[in-house]
């Protein structure tokens, strides 16, 4: 299937399902979160040691309060995504609201596009929906496809609803620079672990050292577009706030790793004012930094 194809219809069941009140499907979350926390114990020992390392400072009870939280806030999170397929543009803009968007819109009025970088917090799925409803300009985003080809189709159908258009990663700055003429925001969720064949960028993160995807920081490098950072939050079950902060400004030539670093903090700071929903089940610690390593590599 063509990545940039125009979706069709989610699957009945998907159709189905997101007919469901929130309230019902949130019910449904709860009880899916309980059964990952107290029966399979779903990656269970990843999750605590990950947390136990970025937060050392936590007695034990608190730390087995975020694990519930955390299973339960993903259960929600998948939930939220179903509902997606039947939530209307309306009820969309009512539950993400969206701060500080004038001057990402206000360069792309000046014909200028823009890069987009976010992380894996709260409901990202929901962000894609909120940001292709409201910027009024084409948003193009990088994913990496699903090696299931069923799970690939119907997640398109999912992200693609309000417009936006899916590009492969490893095919994003080549389809930059064949369509240099359309202003357009470019957004990537930039937080997943490169591969040992990427460049990437080491840095203390967690209180671990962890390498980063240096994506972002190469298209921002060849294209000289303006950098964003969208920072999400849960402000209660099922709304959320986006909001842009500036990380490099259009032409400017940054030294190697600043604007990943920039990222990385920023990333840092609001896993840190709310550890629950970040992706803790996610194998992220994999690469191990060498000694002659240094920051870039």
């Amino acid at each position: 299937m063509n990545a940039h194809a125009a979706p069709g219809r989610p699957a009945w069941w998907v159709r189905a399902l997101a007919r469901v009140p929130l309230p019902a499907l949130y019910g449904l979350a709860s009880l899916i979160g309980w059964l990952a926390d107290h029966v399979a114990r779903y990656r269970a020992p990843l999750i605590r040691a990950s947390l136990t390392k970025a937060f050392p400072e936590l007695p034990e009870a608190e730390l087995r309060s975020v694990m519930r939280r955390y299973y339960v806030g993903y259960a929600q999170m998948l939930v939220e995504l179903l509902k997606g397929a039947a939530l209307a543009p309306a009820d969309i803009r009512g539950r993400v609201r969206i701060v500080n968007l004038e001057e990402p819109r206000a360069l792309l009025a000046r014909g200028q596009s823009v890069l987009l970088v976010a992380a894996h917090q709260c409901n990202w799925e929901w962000m894609l929906l909120a940001l292709s409803l409201e910027l009024g300009y084409p948003v193009d985003a990088a994913y990496k496809p699903l090696v299931n080809d069923w799970a690939e189709r119907e997640m398109k159908k999912l992200r693609m609803r309000f417009g936006s258009r899916l590009v492969p990663a490893q095919d994003l700055l080549p389809d930059i620079l064949k369509r240099h003429d359309v202003v357009r925001a470019v957004a990537m969720v930039a937080d997943q672990e490169p591969t040992r064949s990427e460049r990437k960028y080491w840095t203390r993160f967690l209180n671990r050292d962890t390498a980063f995807y240096m994506g972002p920081e190469e298209i921002a490098r060849v294209t000289r577009f303006p950098v964003f950072f969208i920072a999400m939050r849960r402000r209660a079950r099922g709304y959320y706030e986006m909001e842009f902060l500036p990380l490099a400004a259009a032409g400017r030539a940054l030294p190697p790793g600043a604007l990943t670093e920039r990222y990385a903090r920023l990333v840092e700071e609001q896993i840190r004012a709310a550890p629950p929903d970040w992706p803790w089940s996610h194998k992220r610690w994999k690469l191990k930094k060498s000694v002659y390593q240094d920051r870039g590599a």
